[in-house]
Protein backbone atom coordinates (compact mmCIF):
# COMPACT_ATOMS: atom_id res chain seq x y z
CA UNK A 1 0.00 0.00 0.00
CA UNK A 2 1.16 3.68 -0.67
CA UNK A 3 2.33 5.95 1.72
CA UNK A 4 -0.50 8.05 1.10
CA UNK A 5 -3.22 5.15 1.03
CA UNK A 6 -1.73 3.97 4.59
CA UNK A 7 -1.90 7.96 5.68
CA UNK A 8 -5.42 7.84 4.77
CA UNK A 9 -7.02 4.51 6.68
CA UNK A 10 -4.69 6.24 10.01
CA UNK A 11 -6.47 9.44 9.52
CA UNK A 12 -9.43 7.68 8.89
CA UNK A 13 -9.44 5.32 12.04
CA UNK A 14 -8.30 8.45 13.76
CA UNK A 15 -11.50 10.25 12.60
CA UNK A 16 -13.71 7.51 13.08
CA UNK A 17 -12.61 6.67 16.96
CA UNK A 18 -12.62 10.39 17.94
CA UNK A 19 -15.88 10.85 16.05
CA UNK A 20 -17.63 7.71 18.13
CA UNK A 21 -16.04 8.57 21.47
CA UNK A 22 -17.24 12.36 21.41
CA UNK A 23 -20.74 11.06 19.82
CA UNK A 24 -21.49 9.10 22.37
CA UNK A 25 -19.74 10.05 25.82
CA UNK A 26 -21.18 13.55 25.28
CA UNK A 27 -24.56 12.40 25.76
CA UNK A 28 -23.72 9.84 28.64
CA UNK A 29 -21.60 12.41 30.48
CA UNK A 30 -24.20 14.69 30.52
CA UNK A 31 -27.15 12.26 32.11
CA UNK A 32 -24.17 11.52 34.62
CA UNK A 33 -23.12 14.73 35.80
CA UNK A 34 -26.47 15.97 35.64
CA UNK A 35 -28.28 13.14 37.39
CA UNK A 36 -25.91 11.40 39.82
CA UNK A 37 -23.25 13.73 40.38
CA UNK A 38 -25.43 16.38 41.11
CA UNK A 39 -23.65 19.27 38.80
CA UNK A 40 -25.10 22.62 37.86
CA UNK A 41 -25.74 23.17 33.94
CA UNK A 42 -22.96 25.35 33.98
CA UNK A 43 -20.61 22.88 35.61
CA UNK A 44 -21.88 20.00 32.97
CA UNK A 45 -20.87 22.62 30.07
CA UNK A 46 -17.54 23.26 31.50
CA UNK A 47 -17.05 19.48 31.84
CA UNK A 48 -18.42 18.51 28.39
CA UNK A 49 -16.16 21.03 26.81
CA UNK A 50 -13.11 19.82 28.81
CA UNK A 51 -14.31 16.01 27.97
CA UNK A 52 -14.32 17.22 23.91
CA UNK A 53 -11.18 18.56 24.16
CA UNK A 54 -9.62 15.58 25.50
CA UNK A 55 -11.45 13.25 23.66
CA UNK A 56 -9.97 14.51 20.66
CA UNK A 57 -6.44 12.93 21.75
CA UNK A 58 -7.90 9.66 23.37
CA UNK A 59 -10.27 8.74 20.77
CA UNK A 60 -7.65 6.74 19.05
CA UNK A 61 -5.43 5.28 21.55
CA UNK A 62 -8.96 4.39 23.34
CA UNK A 63 -9.73 2.70 20.09
CA UNK A 64 -6.53 0.79 19.88
CA UNK A 65 -6.62 -0.02 23.84
CA UNK A 66 -10.46 -1.80 23.13
CA UNK A 67 -8.77 -3.67 20.06
CA UNK A 68 -6.45 -4.94 22.00
CA UNK A 69 -8.24 -5.85 24.90
CA UNK A 70 -11.14 -7.52 22.47
CA UNK A 71 -8.97 -9.70 21.02
CA UNK A 72 -8.96 -11.71 24.50
CA UNK A 73 -12.76 -11.86 24.37
CA UNK A 74 -13.95 -14.96 22.95
CA UNK A 75 -17.05 -15.47 20.37
CA UNK A 76 -19.49 -15.68 22.99
CA UNK A 77 -21.83 -12.61 23.89
CA UNK A 78 -21.05 -12.59 27.62
CA UNK A 79 -17.60 -12.53 26.88
CA UNK A 80 -17.48 -9.72 24.46
CA UNK A 81 -20.00 -8.03 27.13
CA UNK A 82 -16.67 -8.58 29.47
CA UNK A 83 -13.73 -7.37 27.85
CA UNK A 84 -15.41 -4.23 26.16
CA UNK A 85 -17.09 -2.95 29.82
CA UNK A 86 -13.06 -3.77 31.21
CA UNK A 87 -11.77 -1.62 27.89
CA UNK A 88 -13.63 1.52 28.46
CA UNK A 89 -13.64 1.75 32.54
CA UNK A 90 -9.89 0.92 32.41
CA UNK A 91 -9.14 3.19 30.32
CA UNK A 92 -12.03 6.04 30.62
CA UNK A 93 -12.82 6.32 34.39
CA UNK A 94 -9.88 7.66 35.33
CA UNK A 95 -10.06 10.43 32.58
CA UNK A 96 -13.97 11.61 33.77
CA UNK A 97 -12.15 11.73 37.25
CA UNK A 98 -9.88 14.09 36.17
CA UNK A 99 -12.36 16.09 33.68
CA UNK A 100 -15.18 16.32 36.46
CA UNK A 101 -12.97 17.17 39.33
CA UNK A 102 -11.20 20.26 36.87
CA UNK A 103 -14.85 21.20 36.15
CA UNK A 104 -15.69 21.51 39.97
CA UNK A 105 -17.03 18.53 40.94
CA UNK A 106 -15.64 17.82 45.53
CA UNK A 107 -15.97 15.73 47.84
CA UNK A 108 -18.92 13.52 47.70
CA UNK A 109 -20.23 14.98 44.04
CA UNK A 110 -16.84 13.47 42.92
CA UNK A 111 -16.97 10.13 44.41
CA UNK A 112 -20.97 9.54 43.23
CA UNK A 113 -19.95 10.85 39.96
CA UNK A 114 -16.64 9.03 39.48
CA UNK A 115 -18.74 5.46 40.51
CA UNK A 116 -21.74 6.56 38.45
CA UNK A 117 -18.82 6.67 35.49
CA UNK A 118 -17.65 3.24 36.64
CA UNK A 119 -21.39 1.71 36.59
CA UNK A 120 -22.16 3.62 33.20
CA UNK A 121 -18.94 2.15 31.75
CA UNK A 122 -19.65 -1.19 32.63
CA UNK A 123 -23.02 -0.94 31.31
CA UNK A 124 -22.03 0.85 28.14
CA UNK A 125 -19.50 -1.08 27.43
CA UNK A 126 -20.83 -3.20 24.75
CA UNK A 127 -23.32 -0.57 23.40
CA UNK A 128 -20.14 1.74 23.30
CA UNK A 129 -18.62 -1.42 21.34
CA UNK A 130 -21.29 -1.58 19.37
CA UNK A 131 -21.73 2.30 18.53
CA UNK A 132 -17.72 2.19 17.33
CA UNK A 133 -17.46 -0.56 15.17
CA UNK A 134 -20.47 1.21 13.38
CA UNK A 135 -19.46 4.35 13.26
CA UNK A 136 -15.70 2.09 12.03
CA UNK A 137 -17.81 0.55 9.20
CA UNK A 138 -19.09 3.91 8.51
CA UNK A 139 -15.69 5.00 7.41
CA UNK A 140 -14.93 1.73 5.77
CA UNK A 141 -12.62 -0.04 8.78
CA UNK A 142 -12.98 -3.28 10.04
CA UNK A 143 -14.62 -3.44 13.64
CA UNK A 144 -11.84 -3.79 16.39
CA UNK A 145 -10.65 -6.75 18.15
CA UNK A 146 -11.70 -9.34 15.34
CA UNK A 147 -9.09 -7.67 12.48
CA UNK A 148 -6.19 -5.77 13.89
CA UNK A 149 -6.17 -1.97 13.08
CA UNK A 150 -3.09 0.10 13.96
CA UNK A 151 -1.59 3.57 13.19
CA UNK A 152 0.32 2.16 10.27
CA UNK A 153 -3.03 0.14 8.55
Amino acid sequence: MSKSGTRSGSTRAYIADTLALILFFTTTGVVNERFIAGMTWEQILHARLIGGVLMIPVGRPYGMWRDWMMRHAKDTRLSQMLWDSVALMSFQVPIYAAIIAFSGATGDGLLRGVAGAAVMMIVLGRPYGAFLNRVRHLFGLPPGGEKPMSLNT
